[in-house]
């Protein structure tokens, strides 16, 4: 029971450790942010996603991109279609509540979610990003 309490706990720890050695040293800790992709259909409902994603606070700051070409396979089948590619910068921490948030309200079966971490970056931008999304 120790051992599965242990393995809940260390999403937490981790996200606690992170933010200690970042206060400690004053530096930043690859990985505490993170890009999200999210891919769709038209302007307007990219415009309503990013701004739903605002709203929850689930982001301190949201791309919307021009329309761009894509190919794909869906059910078989080779597809092509353009989509508006949102990018939100966020904390790692908030990606799985942004993931779960955005699938809710998005009108695609299977939308792109996925996500890269910051490695590093504008140290006054990345800690804007601290401050502008709340903390779990």
């Amino acid at each position: 029971q120790v051992v599965i309490l242990s393995l809940l706990m260390y999403p937490v720890l981790r996200s606690l450790a992170l933010q200690l050695h970042s206060a400690v040293t004053g530096s930043y800790v690859s990985g505490t942010h993170s890009i999200a992709f999210i891919n769709c259909l038209n302007e307007q409902i990219a415009k309503d996603i990013a701004r739903a994603i605002m709203d929850k606070k689930l982001a301190a700051y949201v791309n919307i991109l021009p329309k761009s070409s894509a190919l794909y396979f869906w059910k078989g089948e080779l597809e092509e279609s353009t989509e508006i590619l949102l990018l939100v910068k966020t904390r790692t921490s908030k990606i799985d509540e942004l993931s779960n948030y955005v699938r809710s309200i998005h009108p695609f079966e299977i939308p792109e979610i996925i996500s890269l971490p910051i490695d590093q970056g504008n140290p006054l931008y990345l800690k804007w990003i601290e401050e502008s999304v709340p903390r779990d």
